[in-house]
């Protein structure tokens, strides 16, 4: 099969060409609960240039030399192309997502429900992933898609709206009317968090972010207010929450100093969600001490809430800007990401 293949890291993101364009083997079904998608489209996420510039190696590859080559792509839908002995309910032809973790589903962690923190593989971070024409993963990670959804359409979803929804789902349920939610970054991961939240509560939502496309595609997907992220945003905030800050502020920038603005927009009592990263948070306990404000990180939803957002997305509450490239031109994808020339979500298709 053809497959984007990683061969080096980029601690600069310099390169004009990060993977190359190859002829691989075709995954093989290993155990009698796998299954093997036919890739119908693979999401292209700021974690695969977090992964090129090493910030995974430490927690992915301590040593340097035992991860790569590797075939990126964590957010995959396609269509079932073949299916282990075990697997019931699904047939060769059928639309489905895939969560991105293989759980073995026999720990405590999955047991309690939290797939993403139980032992197992995570295809695209530390096995080879959907930049291909094909993916293997476990019966336990697939879901039906509804006849309303395309795999093209929502392979996102599977990790940032998957990511975006869990995160919005803690706030919402916290969130009462009149109350007010800050939405730092309306891009990949936010404008599907604006469209969650308000799908989901009744809280006022204010949206920060540098671009005025982005801005504008925020107001389309249900934001109140939008502010613009040019120096005094944390001004403008404070001035649309009585000087005090919201509630809940979902930062889904997480670097760039938007870590210190995030925390000087929440109110005391306030909680401040990282789904974004890429710099460190520096608070003096002092400050924790009195203001009583909580740091809540988010990592990938579970399984149940990937089928919660697909139910969202059936009824119309929640939809995906994309940009659709060909699986061959996954470097200009990356590149145009990296350049913020990309308003929404980036989909391969092979």
């Amino acid at each position: 099969m053809k497959a984007q293949v990683l061969r080096a890291y980029d601690d600069n993101l310099t390169a004009p060409n990060w993977v190359s364009y190859e002829d691989v083997a075709d995954p093989k079904l290993v155990k009698s609960t796998d299954v093997i998608v036919r890739i119908g489209g693979a999401g292209v996420c700021r974690t695969d240039l977090h992964i090129i510039e090493g910030v995974w190696r430490p927690h992915m590859d301590p040593n340097g030399d035992k991860l790569l080559p590797l075939i990126m792509g964590h957010e995959n839908a396609g269509w079932i192309e073949e299916i282990g002995k075990e697997v019931e309910g699904f047939k060769k032809g059928d639309p489905v997502i895939v969560h991105p973790k293989i759980s073995n589903g026999t720990c405590l962690a999955c047991r309690r429900g939290h797939d993403m923190h139980g032992p197992g593989k995570f295809p695209g971070l530390d096995c080879n992933g959907g930049y291909a024409e094909y993916l293997a993963t476990s019966e336990r990670n697939i879901i039906p898609l509804p006849r309303s959804l395309a795999p093209k359409e929502v392979a996102p979803y599977a990790d940032a709206g998957l990511t975006a929804y869990r995160a919005v789902k803690k706030a919402a349920q916290q969130l009462l009317p009149g109350e007010r939610c800050v939405i730092i970054g309306a891009g990949g991961l936010g404008h599907i968090g604006i469209q969650c939240m308000r799908a989901m509560c009744a809280a006022d939502i204010i949206v920060v972010d540098l671009s005025d496309d982005s801005l504008q595609l925020a107001k389309k997907c249900g934001a109140d207010h939008l502010v613009k992220a040019d120096g005094n945003e944390v001004e403008a905030v404070l001035a649309l929450t009585d000087g005090k800050g919201a509630e809940a502020v979902l930062d889904f920038v997480g670097e760039k100093g938007t870590t210190t603005k995030g925390l000087a927009m929440t109110r005391p009592m306030g909680s401040y969600y990282v789904i974004g990263y890429g710099e460190d948070i520096r608070v003096p306990t002092v400050d924790m001490v009195i203001t009583e404000r909580n740091i809540i990180g988010n990592l990938v939803g579970t399984w149940a809430e990937l089928t919660e957002l697909m139910a969202l997305a059936d009824r119309g509450l929640v939809e995906l800007a994309t940009a659709e490239y060909r699986l061959a031109d996954a470097n200009k994808a990356l590149q145009d990401l990296h350049h913020g020339r990309i308003h929404g979500r980036a989909v391969l298709i092979p």
